[in-house]
């Protein structure tokens, strides 16, 4: 699923919550496995 996080500032919330404050897309989000970027890190 995709979550636009500019238009839902409670999504952004989330976003930042399971990135541990990094503003970096794309914010993946695995079975509890998150991948932050999109080289993986």
């Amino acid at each position: 699923m995709y979550i636009n996080v500019k238009s839902d500032s409670t999504k952004l919330e989330e976003m930042l919550k399971l990135s541990g404050g990094v503003r970096k897309v794309p914010v993946i989000l695995e079975g509890g496995k998150v991948t932050i970027g999109y080289g993986g890190t």
